[in-house]
């Protein structure tokens, strides 16, 4: 690898920097392990979380879902009226890292499949959100990863050229999108594989002892 032209961030943000995952959500509500993963693999399926991620309301979405299992209406509502019971909170040692690149000055963007509505209500409640030079969200342009679409939106609208970016998420298709755009990118695993690749392009300070425990 090599940094000697990528000066760009782009950071993903769900289970990279948030952590992410309706079966925390979901397990305070079944308490049966099979009927949660039956219905996490049948009713909030990632086929329908997509669609709210690309913009669908979440009325909307609640209400086309319920028809077709009217039987977990209820459970099915708690998708929105909880939803923020699906995040566990920051990734902190990412977010660590994050504010090291802030602080060195790196500009730093995201690009994330997030309801418009949803993303609306978690931004304020994470202060790191204020670190993104820019941050392009796919439930506000009805786009979605990996889509080479919403890439291809986001270097436009903020005038940046694919080679000078490294793209960070933790979703294999996503990453072979950037990568096929000729977006240098990583797969996100954990915080301390982060840093290592952060380091190996040339972001962090080799030298500095790792921030992350």
């Amino acid at each position: 690898m090599s940094g000697k032209n990528t000066t760009k961030i782009i950071f993903d943000l769900g289970n990279v920097l948030l952590d992410w995952s309706p079966r925390y959500l979901y397990s305070k509500i079944f308490h049966d392990e099979a009927q949660l993963d039956w219905f996490l693999a049948n009713v909030c399926a990632d086929d329908w979380i997509r669609e709210l991620d690309r913009g669908m309301p979440f009325a909307e979405g609640v209400a086309e879902r319920s028809r077709l299992f009217p039987q977990f209406a209820g459970q099915i509502e708690a998708f929105d009226t909880r939803w923020q019971e699906t995040l566990k909170g920051a990734i902190e040692g990412s977010v660590r890292l994050l504010e090291e690149l802030h602080d060195a000055g790196a500009p730093i963007y995201a690009l994330t499949n997030f309801s418009a509505e949803k993303y609306r209500e978690t931004r304020p409640r994470y202060g790191f959100f204020s670190r993104f030079t820019g941050l392009v969200v796919s439930g506000e342009e009805g786009l979605i990863k990996p889509d080479p679409a919403i890439y291809r939106l986001l270097l436009q609208r903020f005038g940046l050229r694919a080679e000078e970016c490294l793209f960070i998420d933790d979703r294999p298709a996503n990453v072979v999108a950037a990568q096929e755009l000729g977006i240098a990118s990583v797969r996100f695993e954990d915080p301390l594989q982060l840093e290592a690749a952060l380091r190996s392009y040339g972001f962090l300070q080799s030298s500095r002892a790792s921030s992350i425990s």
